[in-house]
């Protein structure tokens, strides 16, 4: 191998690394702008309302035999 040589190959593994670290940070950039997405949805979900016309013994047991 010649010096010429060389150098190509030490820029091409310099530039690898480099466009691998660039990949490695968007990805965990998209995953953090996933997790904020899905706690906001999750947080936009409204509570769920008591219904308050049952008779207070319905739905305290689960008839299994059924």
């Amino acid at each position: 191998m010649d010096v010429t040589g060389i150098a190509r190959l030490s820029t091409t593994i310099a530039d690898t690394g480099t466009k691998q670290d660039v990949a490695v940070a968007v990805q965990k950039k998209a995953q953090d702008i996933q997790a904020s997405s899905a706690s906001a949805l999750i947080e936009a979900i409204p509570p769920v309302p008591k219904a308050s016309n049952l008779p207070p013994n319905l739905g305290n047991t689960i008839n299994t035999t059924a």
